[in-house]
């Protein structure tokens, strides 16, 4: 039975990786869930904010973060840094450079350090980045980002700025997306179509301030959203190749289950032989 317990040997480790496949992609799966049910606070955070903006809607004040006739474009490249999944961050990338071609003069602003090698190897190098996410925190770099480009815009270095990062639309589709995150004039165009108007409304502090501080706030919640869509995104790949890995592993290991058997029957007939011939000569 010697070749049949080697190939046993074999057969046993191979079980033993498609277990662990398995329990790494329902890890995933479970992070997945648990991520992608956080997203609906963000929504509530909307409605809850709006009702801010039903307020505001009846005043006839101009603010850079929410209206501004600046040409200037920035162009943030949102990335992961999970392991295993540069496909992913390639597809973020080529879509910015897609946005590059609607705005040929528009500045990149890369999140995560991946993202930055992925463009400096294009030639291109970005005007800020934010790489020590995991370092820093997820929150941290959010309202960095937000001061930065909220500064930007205020200094009217920027007009607009667009986003590109990693969107999960489910567990099954990943996409990298394109959103507006300023100047936020859409805001109050919503509003202006779903809300009843106010009158005689009470302003006890500037509007000018009330409408920077509201949409620096906007500004920030919407930032942070994207950077948790990244990580769910991230985990959704991982989950993806965990589920093809543990095909392949599984195919392997009836493969060689089948290959175990044939050795094992192989070692039985090459047994019986031996005893058949020894019985002979002796008879013999």
């Amino acid at each position: 039975m010697g070749k049949a317990n080697k190939v046993k040997r074999e057969f046993l480790d191979v079980r033993d990786l498609v277990e662990l496949v398995q329990v790494l992609k329902d890890i995933a799966d479970m992070k997945f869930h648990d991520l992608f049910a956080k997203r609906g606070g963000f929504q509530r955070f909307g409605e809850s904010f709006s009702e801010f903006f039903r307020l505001l809607d009846t005043v006839d004040v101009l603010h850079p973060l929410v209206s501004n006739n600046n040409p200037n474009v920035c162009i943030v490249v949102v990335t992961t840094e999970e392991g295993f999944i540069g496909d992913l961050n390639n597809k973020v990338v080529v879509r910015a450079l897609e946005e590059r071609d609607r705005f040929p003069n528009a500045k990149f602003v890369t999140v995560g350090r991946k993202g930055v090698m992925k463009l400096e190897m294009m030639g291109i190098k970005s005007v800020k980045t934010f790489e020590e996410i995991a370092d820093t925190g997820m929150y941290q770099v959010a309202v960095q980002l937000k001061d930065y480009l909220v500064e930007q815009v205020m200094n009217n270095n920027f007009g607009k700025v667009m986003v590109v990062y990693p969107w999960p639309k489910d567990l099954q589709t990943v996409r990298a997306k394109v959103v507006k995150l300023l100047p936020a004039d859409f805001i109050f165009q919503k509003q202006t179509q779903t809300v009843e108007q106010f009158t005689n409304v009470i302003q006890e502090s500037d509007p000018l301030n009330i409408i920077g501080y509201l949409a620096g706030l906007w500004t920030s919640s919407k930032i942070y959203e994207v950077m948790l869509d990244t990580s769910i995104a991230a985990v959704a790949a991982q989950s993806q190749q965990l589920d093809t890995s543990l095909m392949n592993v599984k195919k392997e290991a009836a493969n060689v289950r089948l290959k175990w058997r044939k050795a094992r029957k192989g070692d039985i007939d090459k047994s019986l032989r031996e005893t058949f011939s020894s019985r002979l000569m002796t008879k013999r």
